[in-house]
């Protein structure tokens, strides 16, 4: 019997690596979907080498990585580059992550994806689990862990999904707001209850 997907999602700093760990930490089979993201312009991968037939050598670090950073601010001006850089990306993207899901064993497997509801991936799952912190708290989270400015922060969820949006698509709401003991029992509940699911039926 193939294993049914649940799509993992939440905002910067709700703590959706916290939960994909501790799913994995379970057997569950886990994909990240920025994971492959970074896979499909590693040095070699043919989009490497269409984004610097487009942008030019300076979108290259010394050690002939691509520098996302630097791409990212260049796309970001434009609107033109990033839909283009969207529509190079997007179906190489999925087509890496099912390939990986394809490889699950367990009798379900987890996409995690930040903008699983943005992109539409929420379409390709049988249940989507939202891990959903107050907005105080994902940015102190944030600001804490990627030493960024409070208005960074803000600029990052003003663009992803606002919460109500990502909330009315969730089969599954994890509220993060505790420690990491009752994360952990959270999660083993909800791993309980998708070990009864049959294909996901709602």
């Amino acid at each position: 019997m193939k294993p049914w997907i649940l799509g993992l999602t939440g905002g910067i700093g709700s703590g959706k690596t916290a939960v994909a760990d501790r799913f994995a930490s379970l057997g569950v089979h886990v994909v990240d979907a920025d994971q492959a993201a970074r896979w499909v312009v590693e040095s070699g991968r043919p989009a490497l080498q269409q984004i610097v037939e487009r942008f030019g050598q300076e979108v290259l670090l010394q050690s002939g990585e691509l520098d996302r950073a630097g791409l990212r601010q260049k796309v970001f001006a434009d609107g033109a580059e990033r839909q283009w850089l969207e529509k190079l990306l997007h179906p190489l993207i999925r087509a890496e992550v099912a390939r990986h899901l394809a490889l699950a064993e367990s009798p379900y497997a987890i996409m995690v994806s930040p903008l699983l509801v943005e992109s539409g991936q929420y379409r390709q799952v049988g249940r989507v689990l939202v891990v959903d912190v107050p907005e105080s708290l994902q940015i102190a989270r944030t600001t804490a862990r990627d030493q960024a400015s409070e208005e960074q922060v803000r600029a990052i969820l003003n663009a992803q999904a606002q919460r109500e949006e990502r909330l009315k698509h969730a089969d599954d709401v994890l509220v993060n707001d505790r420690d990491l003991s009752w994360l952990a029992a959270e999660v083993e509940r909800l791993h309980r209850f998708y070990l009864t699911l049959r294909g996901a039926q709602k």
